[in-house]
């Protein structure tokens, strides 16, 4: 059995869903102009330059879930399907996943973004599991704060581990096993699997992956 692993923001989609949700949300009138705007940009840039501070950001953007009914933020969401996340999506993205479900490989979508934000996009792709950033619930309501470990950096290869472990798994249960991402964050997971792919990458991705070795693909 191979393993397929996919980043999604700036990787599978040719944009940040995160940033882009926020901004739907300024756009909607839920969040203030002002206020959210800023520091939205603000920390997108942290999270390029590798100097993102994941609990400051998940508070920033868990908060506005915290404040709505389910089926608001649901109804919400396929709006933002509709007018954010359908125009990121390609047909390279789609034809690499297509390729790995077609080829049998068990496929994985591993990001920080929280799993509210990207399930339903997980979904869109036909990939069948998701390992994301979880924020937490009660009572069917969102609680504004992230439950465990963020899927971040290390965090995505501790989140993955837990993962695995869950579906009596190991990394020594795949003959070959592939990530597929744009960011130096993601460098404690490429380093990992077996075959590492950087995808339309980042200047520092793009400098390590070159030095390395690994291939380096664009599916914009």
């Amino acid at each position: 059995m191979n393993l397929a692993l996919f980043d999604l923001d700036n990787t599978l989609l040719s944009g940040d869903s995160d940033f882009e949700w926020a901004q739907f949300l300024i756009s909607k009138g839920v969040l203030d102009r002002e206020v959210h705007e800023a520091k939205n940009q603000a920390f997108y840039e942290d999270y390029k330059a590798g100097t993102l501070d994941i609990h400051a950001f998940l508070k920033f953007q868990l908060a506005p879930l915290s404040r709505h009914d389910r089926r608001q933020l649901d109804a919400w969401h396929r709006e933002f399907m509709d007018t954010r996340i359908q125009p990121l999506i390609g047909d390279s993205a789609r034809r690499l996943v297509k390729r790995h479900l077609d080829d049998g490989d068990l496929c994985v979508m591993v990001t920080a973004t929280n799993s509210f934000v990207t399930g339903p996009i997980c979904r869109e792709f036909g990939i069948p599991h998701l390992v994301a950033t979880v924020p937490a619930c009660a009572d069917g309501h969102f609680t504004g704060a992230p439950r465990g470990i963020p899927a971040f950096k290390e965090g995505k290869v501790e989140r993955l581990n837990l993962w695995l472990e869950a579906m009596g798994l190991w990394w020594g249960a795949f003959e070959r096993s592939t990530f597929y991402s744009d960011s130096h964050n993601d460098l404690p997971l490429l380093e990992r699997v077996t075959h590492p792919v950087a995808v339309d990458p980042d200047d520092t991705l793009r400098a390590h992956a070159a030095h390395r070795g690994w291939p380096i693909l664009s599916l914009r």
